[in-house]
């Protein structure tokens, strides 16, 4: 824990440089096929310093998670038979028959899937890498990454620049409760769709 605590404080320490804004294009890069620390830590260091630029600072992170989440795609798609073993090794909680669940859910719901992972606090690398392996149509897979991850990052710069300081508090109470829910009215709009339909 202490390594991830040290790499956390690593990443709010660029809110400090001038290369706040490529760090946090290269993080969201990083974070969205294998870095460990998501990109919102350092987009709401720099959205406090500087609210009015929130926006500018959300459109970094989405392009940047966006073009990471597409190298997650093509190591799930060209590099499974090599990652695959260090993957189950390294990832917590992720097991084969967990991941044969998650294959089962792209069947199903691919866009939505991915949309929620990119959206909500659920580890969206775990689903670029799984979108490849399961060969996911790369349009929808981008597509769904472009609306969860842009909806997300927006929705935290649109707080800081309307509540500035207080939107810290608000995000850091409130944010994974909120995704969360916005997920399930998402999923209920779903079924009842699948069941009108």
């Amino acid at each position: 824990m202490k390594i991830l605590r040290n790499t956390y404080d690593w990443v709010l320490s660029w809110a400090k440089t001038p290369y706040g804004v490529p760090a946090l294009g290269i993080l969201a890069f990083m974070e969205a096929s294998f870095f460990p620390i998501p990109p919102d830590v350092l987009l709401m260091a720099l959205a406090l310093s500087l609210p009015l630029k929130s926006y500018r600072f959300a459109l970094v992170a989405s392009l940047g998670s966006v073009a990471g989440g597409a190298l997650g795609y093509i190591i799930g798609w060209g590099m499974w038979d090599i990652v695959g073993p260090y993957f189950y090794q390294y990832v917590p909680g992720v097991t084969p028959s967990g991941f044969e669940k998650v294959r089962v859910l792209f069947d199903q719901y691919d866009f939505w899937v991915i949309f929620a992972a990119g959206f909500t606090p659920i580890p969206y690398k775990i689903f670029t890498i799984a979108a490849g392996v399961f060969n996911t149509n790369f349009f929808v897979f981008m597509l769904a990454s472009l609306v969860g991850r842009s909806l997300r990052f927006y929705l935290v710069a649109a707080m800081f620049y309307y509540f500035g300081e207080q939107a810290k508090g608000l995000i850091e109470k409130y944010f994974n409760l909120l995704s969360l829910l916005l997920l399930i009215l998402l999923i209920g709009v779903m079924v009842l769709f699948k069941y009108l339909s």
